[in-house]
């Protein structure tokens, strides 16, 4: 073994460890398998990398000038290493030759093979026999030859590329899939790689063929061109045909251009423009079409009375300095479903949320900006939901930590500003209840709230947190009065605040307890914790006096048990003094089994009961707090190591035990079956908007038949109304280099105001290579009732 010396003999050996490299290593696009590290030819390493050579014999002719490492070539430079036979460089021709088993590992453990290896000193020119190239994440190239021409030209004769691994059991036997192409000729100058006579190859079979093509190599990070096509078929659209167009404006901005043509809607445009600056990015982005065939959509719906339809987005986000973030989301369109019949990626929500924001994060506080419209996107042509949504200009949210304790503890602040106003009331009756969701015009609260607390440790163990916080709210009405719109229809009998303005304050002292127990035993852990609250307060001021928009949502569970104040908003705050009183339990065991669980209740002590307290709303009507006596609230769950696992999370009356609200989960998983069943109870809640009892079952399970092959489907049972909202059913294949699936789902919309009732996805991805999809395909590992 001999250290190189760079000014003679190591400096040519050097020389092929680096020509080795003229093949690199593929990790691209299919076009692309000399695309990535064809263009590393000539790695760039540094002067000071050592080389180290070993070799049976090292054996130099003076006349020819050729100097020789024969029999068991070894080559270490700079993380390359380098097997060979034989070595040989010709001073006079000032070439360098590699024969016999060649074999190149690169630093990132890529592998070339080849028989023969001949380059020039310059890497000018050069020639490769039988090449191979393997990476690390699998992909595979095979080559004839290869040959180097003036230093700006790689040529492969007879390529072939694939992700795919070989057949352990029959090495010789077809990939699933691959590529082949007569010639891949990369231009170092053009910075471009065109594939000639190429065709893609299922289970060696030809499926695709094209005399030639060209895409940028890897050097060439953005280049104008046509995209994979895509494809959807749904019920009213019909079979669709997509096909993108890339275009490069410079080198901050681009233009992605689609052509949709549907064979009963005609033909969608879609256009999205992108711009990126130094802190931020833009996005605009225009679609419409001309129907031609609307009356195949439900009669009475927006979809069936719109001809010419479109839709005008933008989206920003730019960051001020490393703090403070400013951006928006907004959509304009000709109609409220246009988006959403026609499924645009990112536009398409049942409710698409406008929006304006400015945000500021600190290591202990936060400050958030933002201004709210809301697009409901549905099939009512009078867009009457949308109407009676409010306009929130702005809403805004500051929370401050104290960097230093007060008093040993930790002292906070909360301000949140709302403004907001509406044109259309939001009004309807349930069971003979009147609930005025909004009321035309415009408020404004100001909430500022500040909070002690502080946790000490007893000898004991013990755990106490005594709290203190004060709160104050000033508001300006300018709201119409509940009763002075459809009176007598409608009949609000709460003491409504009419005034333009109206405060408010809340004072709270409070001490929590909690005792944690921790029991072991030879092979199991459980840690057992009683919890405490006290939480003494005056009446909620105004209650049911003022409008209630941010607190109309309120579910009592075990989540929230043991929060200080249950409301879901500002608009609302909870009064009296109140006793929460719970445990929590958690257990593990060597076995693979886990426990937990949570269980509680809470007690209006004294004072008016917040939950008791009819609003516009009636938030609190049969939420299982309106009595001195909460319900009782719980959840828990095992999980085992066979793979089956149950939850379960309830609130049961405090009276009679009767099941109020909650839901049970069971699901098993092996490496052949994953199963899971959804079963969801909501008592009936008339005061509250829900007349009747709700009742679904949801189930999803995936059986892998074979050893790449699965089947999935799902279905969405609404037990009370005896109807199957939703079903799917689908096929998916996945092994290491292709993901194939396709799937039929069947959306039931008992408002008829849907644009399809079942679609068709299929999705087939073929790794390093793209994805070819038609329609929306279902995850089988997602909730197949999710919309």
């Amino acid at each position: 073994m001999a250290a190189g010396n760079r000014k003679t003999f190591g400096k040519q050996l050097v020389a092929l460890a680096l020509g080795a490299a003229l093949c690199g290593y593929s990790t691209g696009t299919p076009a692309a398998f000399a695309q990535d590290a064809l263009q590393n030819f000539k790695p760039n390493i540094a002067e000071e990398a050592k080389l180290i050579l070993s070799a049976n014999e090292l054996v130099y002719n003076k006349d020819a000038e050729v100097v020789s490492a024969v029999g068991g070539v070894q080559i270490n430079y700079a993380g390359y290493k380098m097997v060979s036979q034989r070595v040989e460089y010709n001073q006079k021709t000032g070439r360098l030759m590699a024969l016999g088993n060649v074999e190149l590992v690169s630093p990132d453990g890529s592998r070339m093979y080849a028989d023969k290896l001949d380059v020039t000193d310059d890497f000018a020119n050069g020639f490769i026999n039988a090449l191979r190239i393997e990476t690390t994440d699998n992909t595979r190239l095979v080559a004839e030859s290869g040959e180097r021409v003036d230093g700006t030209q790689m040529i492969l004769n007879k390529g072939v590329y694939t992700a795919c691994l070989p057949c352990a059991e029959n090495p010789k036997k077809p990939p699933f899939w691959q590529v082949k192409a007569e010639r891949v000729i990369q231009n170092g100058e053009k910075h471009t790689i065109r594939l000639e006579k190429a065709r893609f190859e299922l289970l060696g079979h030809p499926l695709a063929y094209v005399p030639w093509i060209e895409v940028p190599d890897n050097t060439v990070k953005r280049k104008s061109g046509f995209l994979f096509p895509s494809f959807v078929t749904a019920q009213n659209l019909g079979f669709g045909l997509s096909v993108p167009y890339y275009y490069v404006i410079s080198p901050s901005s681009d233009l992605t251009v689609t052509g949709t043509g549907y064979t009963t809607q005609g033909f969608l445009a879609d256009a999205e423009y992108r711009q990126r600056f130094e802190n931020g990015t833009h996005t605009l982005r225009v679609a419409g079409i001309d129907q031609l065939s609307p009356d195949t959509f439900t009669p009475g719906t927006t979809d069936a009375e719109e001809d010419a339809r479109g839709v005008i987005a933008s989206k920003g986000d730019f960051r001020i300095n490393p703090r403070w973030t400013f951006g928006w989301d907004v959509m304009v369109q000709s109609d409220n479903n246009f988006a959403r019949t026609y499924e645009l990626d990112g536009l398409n929500q049942t409710t698409h949320s406008n929006q304006v924001y400015l945000t500021g994060l600190g290591k202990r506080n936060y400050f958030d900006l933002r201004s709210f419209y809301f697009d409901v996107q549905n099939g009512d042509p009078t867009n009457l939901a949308e109407k009676q949504q409010a306009i929130v200009y702005p809403v805004m949210d500051y929370h401050f930590v104290a960097p230093q304790p007060l008093a040993g503890g930790e002292f906070s602040a909360d301000v949140n500003l709302t403004n907001l106003s509406r044109s259309h009331d939001d009004i309807y009756s349930s069971s003979g209840f009147d609930r005025f969701r909004g009321l035309p015009g415009e408020t404004a609260r100001l909430t500022g709230e500040l909070e002690w607390k502080r946790t000490y440790v007893m000898p004991s163990g013990v755990l106490l947190t005594p709290l203190l916080a004060a709160r104050g709210d000033a508001l300006a009405l300018n709201m119409d009065s509940p009763n002075s719109l459809d009176y007598p229809a409608f009949v609000y009998d709460g003491n409504y605040e009419d005034g333009n303005s109206a405060t408010r304050a809340m004072l709270t002292a409070g001490i929590e307890m909690r005792y944690p127990i921790l029991g072991t035993t030879a092979n199991s852990t459980h840690l057992f914790e009683p919890i405490m609250q006290i939480y003494a307060r005056p009446n909620e001021p105004l209650a049911g006096a003022l409008p209630n928009e941010d607190a109309q949502s309120f579910v009592f569970d075990a989540t929230n048990l043991f929060d200080r104040d249950k409301f879901s908003g500002y608009d609302r705050i909870e009064g009296g003094t109140r006793a929460n009183i719970g445990f929590q339990y958690t257990g593990t065991f060597d076995n693979g089994y886990k426990l937990h669980g949570i269980f509680g209740q809470s007690f209006q002590l004294a004072g008016k009961n917040s939950f008791d307290s009819p609003d516009l709303v009636n938030v609190g009507a049969d939420s299982g707090l309106e009595h001195t006596r909460s319900d009782y609230v719980g959840l828990g769950g095992i999980e085992t190591p066979q793979g089956f696992a149950f939850a379960a999370s309830y609130r049961l009356d405090e009276k009679d035990l009767d099941f109020r609200r909650g839901d049970l989960t069971a699901g098993f998983q092996t490496d052949k079956f994953q199963s899971q069943l959804l079963y969801t109870h909501i008592a009936a809640q008339p005061a509250y908007g829900f007349a009747d009892d709700n009742d679904e079952i949801q189930s999803k399970a995936t059986v892998k038949f074979k050893e790449y092959w699965s089947v999935f489907g799902g279905i969405a049972w609404d037990l009370n109304n005896n109807v199957v909202s939703r079903r799917s059913v689908g096929l998916s294949y996945e092994d290491e280099c292709t993901i194939f699936t396709i799937a039929y789902v069947d959306k039931r919309d008992i408002s008829g105001e849907s644009a399809s009732d079942w679609t068709i996805g299929a999705k087939l991805t073929f790794r390093t290579l793209g994805d070819i999809n038609v329609g929306t395909y279902t995850d089988p590992n997602t909730t197949i009732y999710n919309n």
